[in-house]
């Protein structure tokens, strides 16, 4: 990370590390009981989810594949327009296979909501949702999201895997960024 400048941006833990550490742990026993006996395709969306993705595979225990997804929402930096681009798609065929979508965060839901209709519309077996974080009170669809990690407040989150400017996605937990004050006359 960058010097003094960056560190004065990160303002309070929304969730620690350790905290981190047990939920994900959590999560892969969740999603190897669920898929005892089955063979499971992670679907990462990129770049925000690679750190969570990483250490939950770790906590599976079922066979699992990984697979790649980049996405583009159009609108503000701060809102989701719900038009989405694909900028990477998936390397393999999901038909027939068991897919749980690993995400970073859930806002508004409508850039999650369009990847649930393209991935269905590929015919998978199940498809399911793991989310490390979500804002409910962002929330603009009604979305099954099977694995929650975090319900955090309505704050520009950043660490883990989450940016602000592709910065801070290094944090070893996750902050909110502090707002930047109007400049003075």
């Amino acid at each position: 990370m960058a010097g003094a400048e960056d560190r004065e941006r990160i303002g309070e833990t929304l969730v620690s590390e350790e905290d981190l550490g047990r939920r994900v742990i959590e999560l892969g026993a969740e999603v190897s009981r669920d898929y005892e006996g089955r063979d499971l395709v992670l679907v990462a969306i990129l770049k925000g989810a690679v750190p969570f993705l990483a250490d939950l595979m770790r906590s599976i225990t079922v066979p699992t594949e990984l697979d790649f997804m980049a996405v583009s929402s159009y609108g503000s930096s701060t809102d989701s327009s719900g038009v989405v681009r694909i900028l990477k798609d998936l390397d393999a065929s999901i038909s027939g296979r068991e897919v749980l979508i690993v995400e970073d965060i859930i806002d508004s839901g409508l850039t999650l909501q369009y990847l649930l209709k393209n991935l269905m519309a590929r015919n998978p077996s199940s498809l399911e949702v793991c989310a490390l974080l979500t804002k409910p009170e962002r929330r603009r669809v009604d979305l099954p999201i099977r694995y929650v990690g975090f319900e955090i407040p309505n704050r520009f989150a950043i660490g883990y895997g989450l940016d602000h400017d592709q910065r801070f996605r290094n944090l070893s937990y996750v902050a909110a960024l502090k707002e930047t004050p109007p400049a003075g006359d």
